[in-house]
Order: C-alpha cells, then structure tokens, then sequence
C-alpha cells in the first residue's frame, strides 16, 4: 500500500506539467490563427478600407479621452480667480499712534472707513505708526515720511498726529487731509474733519472718496 500511494504522488506533478503545457500550446496556436487571419485581411482589404478603419479606431480613441477627462472633472470646485486687484495710481496713508490699527482703537475704526473706500475706489491704503515719544515734535517726522511717499490723501489719529497734521497742511495743498477726533475742529481747502463716534467708518470712507474725487 505505501508503495502504490508513493507512485500516486509522483505522477500529479507530471500530469500538471503535461496539462499546462497542453493548455500553453491552445493558446498558442489561437493566437497564431489571429495572426494570420489579420494579416489575411489586412492583404486582401484595399488602402481606403485600412484608412477608414484607422480613422474609425482614432475618433472611437478620442471620444473615450474626451469622455473621461469631462466626467472625471465635472464634479470639482471651480478653480478661484487669483488675480490680484488692480489698484488706481492713488495712496490714502493713515498716521496713528503706537498702537496702530489695534481693535478697538479709533484708529481701527478709521481703517475699515479707509479700506471700504479703497473697494470703490481701488486706492492703495497704508499706515504708519508714530513710535516713540507720543509728541507733536515726533509725529511731524513719521509724517513728512507719508508726504515723502507721495499719500494723495493723508488721514491722522491722535492728537499729536492730529496736531502735526493741522500744522503741515497749508504747506501741502495738493495733498487731502482727514483730522479724526473730537478736538480736530480745524478746516481748510484741502483739510476735512471728521468727530468720532457712532458711524465713524462710514463717515471716513465718505471722507477719503470725497478727498480723492477733488484730487482725480
């Protein structure tokens, strides 16, 4: 008994080999009648007949392409305009305190007033803090810096700056002023103020387009 079963095993891997090489030989074969039947066709088929087939097999190709690049991106996000905002030739700087366009600040306040009106007017905005020693002598340097710069319309906060400002319009006539604060009661040609309180940054946003309008 133990002999007859050593047999056994020994004879499957000789019959699998003799199965694949069998089923390798099929297929051989089929794709040797493939072949030739191709090639049978393609000697007796005229030039115009393999044209057409060759146009039929590439338009069959470019559908497919078109097909999938539509589906595949139909379901995305619109790709957002990053193009950047054309701004006008026209400056508006603001000249604040050392604590800048902090939250809460009037000089916050009058950013946003700045910044709606840049929207309408696609003026270029800034600011510049006074650093240092919170006086009209060291405000007037900070701003001869904005005039330096050539600001159309220059806006201050605070009372140094509110001061200093006061103290260089007449120089600059061609420049626009905008004084913020309860004390900027002086007025000019070239020289708006403009009290705090409820509706301060509608009423600089008014302010600067007004301001740009008389210059543009």
């Amino acid at each position: 008994m133990v002999k007859q079963v050593r047999q056994v095993s020994q004879a499957r891997p000789a019959q699998t080999e003799r199965a694949g090489r069998t089923e390798r030989a099929g297929r051989t074969k089929r794709l040797s009648a493939v072949g030739r039947a191709v090639a049978a066709w393609l000697r007796g088929a005229s030039g115009r007949t393999i044209a057409l087939a060759a146009g039929t097999l590439a338009v069959v190709a470019a559908l497919a392409v078109t097909g999938v690049l539509v589906f595949s991106h139909d379901d995305r996000p619109p790709i957002p305009d990053t193009r950047a905002r054309a701004y006008a030739d026209v400056d508006a700087c603001l000249l604040t305190g050392e604590q800048g366009i902090t939250a809460g600040t009037t000089a916050a306040a009058v950013w946003q007033g700045m910044q709606d009106a840049s929207l309408k007017t696609h003026a270029r905005v800034s600011y510049a803090p006074v650093t240092g020693e919170q006086s009209t002598g060291n405000a007037r340097p900070f701003l001869n810096g904005l005039l330096q710069r050539s600001c159309d319309v220059v806006l201050a906060v605070g009372e140094p700056e509110v001061t200093a400002a006061a103290q260089t319009a007449p120089q600059y006539r061609k420049v626009g002023f905008v004084l913020v604060g309860d004390g900027a009661g002086t007025a000019g040609a070239n020289v708006t103020a403009v009290p705090t309180g409820d509706g301060l940054r509608a009423d600089i946003a008014d302010a600067v387009e007004h301001a740009m309008d008389e210059r543009h």
